[in-house]
């Protein structure tokens, strides 16, 4: 068994083999590797860190669990971003159903629910002195809806044909193209202004 200094310097797939074999170091050095990109994914489409950093950690241990499975079609990496994408979608999803029936609770306990809503503030200043572009296409991204944000993620950071965005969505291939149209309008509205009041 080789040494985590070793590893260091070891190729993913090779990696990945050891680590079918049981060898939990290959493992951790693959998961050293990619853990960030993997909290980014999941951050980008939950907005959250709390949630993004319970469940990139899910997708590693799912990742474990299924490592023999990983035939090597795709890189390691590529397929570790499917499971935390997917893991992602079904929280978004539960998450949108107990929204529905919170708000339809409230609309019977109050007979509105607008009252009930708090207020939203977005801070434009926020870490502007780094990474401006980063930041931005994060606070425009916070701005559209969960539909248009993922299907957003998946065509632009995924690469995910229609086809299959629609079946992770459970939706029609024409309802994806026309969230996409407007997921993209929406997002050069959002960052030609920013643009506009860091200058002014």
């Amino acid at each position: 068994m080789a040494t985590q200094q070793e590893y260091s310097s070891t190729s993913d797939e090779k990696l990945v083999r050891a680590a079918q074999k049981g060898d939990m170091a290959a493992f951790e050095e693959l998961v050293a590797r990619h853990r960030d990109r993997i909290f980014a994914r999941a951050f980008s489409m939950m907005r959250s860190e709390e949630e993004a950093v319970d469940l990139s950690q899910e997708a590693w241990v799912k990742g474990w669990q299924r490592l023999k499975q990983f035939q090597g079609e795709s890189s390691f990496v590529t397929w570790m971003t499917r499971i935390v994408i997917n893991l992602c979608l079904d929280q978004l999803r539960k998450q949108k159903r107990q929204r529905a029936e919170s708000i339809e609770l409230l609309e019977e306990e109050s007979g509105g629910v607008e009252r009930q809503m708090p207020i939203v503030t977005v801070n434009p200043t926020e870490g502007l002195e780094r990474q401006e572009l980063r930041l931005r296409i994060d606070k425009a991204l916070a701005q559209l809806s969960y539909e248009h944000r993922t299907v957003l993620v998946l065509h632009e950071f995924e690469e995910l044909e229609y086809k299959e965005i629609a079946r992770r969505m459970q939706c029609s291939i024409g309802t994806v193209m026309s969230r996409l149209f407007y997921a993209r309008r929406k997002m050069a509205n959002l960052m030609a202004s920013y643009k506009r009041e860091e200058m002014s």
